[in-house]
């Protein structure tokens, strides 16, 4: 049940936002399941949900503070190596339509 210091009526449970939150059933984290006595593939299955979450790369980047400007950089760098790269692919691909013989 939540309450609510600006309206007084107490509120019905399956409205309650912190129910839906905090439930106890609710699992955290990531969690692989070992099938038969298969350790290596839940380990493979692990190694992959942890790469996806991201979970390493944000440890590398707590791992010393940066500067908001060095972020800003660095983000500013990436953008301009996807710039050329896309440049790149289009230049390939125009390359390659031009040079192509007409069809009979």
């Amino acid at each position: 049940m939540g309450f609510n210091k600006y309206y007084n009526k107490k509120r019905d449970d399956r409205h309650s936002r912190t129910d839906n939150r905090f439930s106890k059933n609710k699992k955290y984290g990531l969690s692989v399941y070992v099938q038969f006595g298969d350790i290596d593939k839940a380990l493979r299955r692990l190694k992959k949900k942890v790469a996806n979450a991201g979970i390493i790369r944000e440890l590398k980047e707590r791992e010393h503070y940066e500067k908001p400007s060095e972020t800003r950089r660095k983000a500013k760098a990436r953008a301009v190596k996807r710039w050329q790269k896309q440049v790149a692919i289009d230049e390939r691909k125009a390359a390659y339509h031009n040079n192509r013989r007409p069809k009979r």
